[in-house]
């Protein structure tokens, strides 16, 4: 099974930027597709982005589109978020995901987690 390790979080003020990033270990990661949930304090964990395999296909949650771009480099196990003109109602953990096949963007779709990067906006 697919092992994942998030980075990248941090303390951003309103409008600015932050990319997350997400390494995976094994050797088949171009096999699985990719996510990215978040889960806000007192929230429960909510889908913001997800890439199939060959990067031709990507999901968006509402919230985030058109500000929040996903990607992936297959030569280094690494899928990012991009997130641009970020907004407080952004803060969260943000998760990294991993599932075999396609992309989806279920929490219960996808087999593998990683533990976590805390994203805080501030006002």
């Amino acid at each position: 099974q697919v092992q994942l390790v998030e980075s990248g979080g941090g303390l951003v003020q309103a409008g600015g930027s932050l990319r997350v990033s997400c390494v995976a270990s094994g050797r088949t990661f171009s096999s699985y597709a990719m996510g990215w949930f978040r889960q806000a304090p007192g929230k429960e964990r909510e889908f913001v982005a997800a890439i199939n395999w060959s990067s031709t296909t990507t999901y968006y949650a509402d919230s985030v589109k058109g500000r929040f771009t996903i990607s992936r480099d297959n030569t280094k196990n690494t899928v990012y978020l991009q997130m641009n003109s970020l907004k407080p109602e952004d803060t969260a953990v943000y998760y990294c995901a991993a599932r075999l096949g396609i992309a989806r963007t279920r929490e219960g779709d996808f087999d593998a987690w990683g533990q976590g990067t805390q994203v805080t906006v501030s006002s």
